[in-house]
């Protein structure tokens, strides 16, 4: 299954960014490496092959809105 996440970047009618991506960033790293400690810790609520190919996701999501975000700050289409 791959599907396709689009997140719009929301900015105010002077094109200013309404929310840090930065920190929407570090949150979903931030998740994804507390899950990775849980199944390091031994939790045997989770699996370990979910948790590292949600952590993945996660981790590539985070990339794409810097990715974004670096590109509207930089004024590229």
């Amino acid at each position: 299954m791959n599907r396709e996440v689009t997140l719009p970047l929301i900015v105010d009618d002077r094109g200013v960014l309404q929310v840090a991506a930065a920190d929407v960033s570090k949150l979903l790293r931030t998740v994804g490496a507390r899950w990775l400690h849980l199944v390091e810790d031994g939790d045997q609520r989770l699996d370990e092959d979910t948790v590292a190919a949600l952590t993945i996701e996660l981790a590539k999501l985070a990339d794409r809105i810097d990715v974004a975000c670096i590109a509207h700050s930089s004024g590229a289409p």
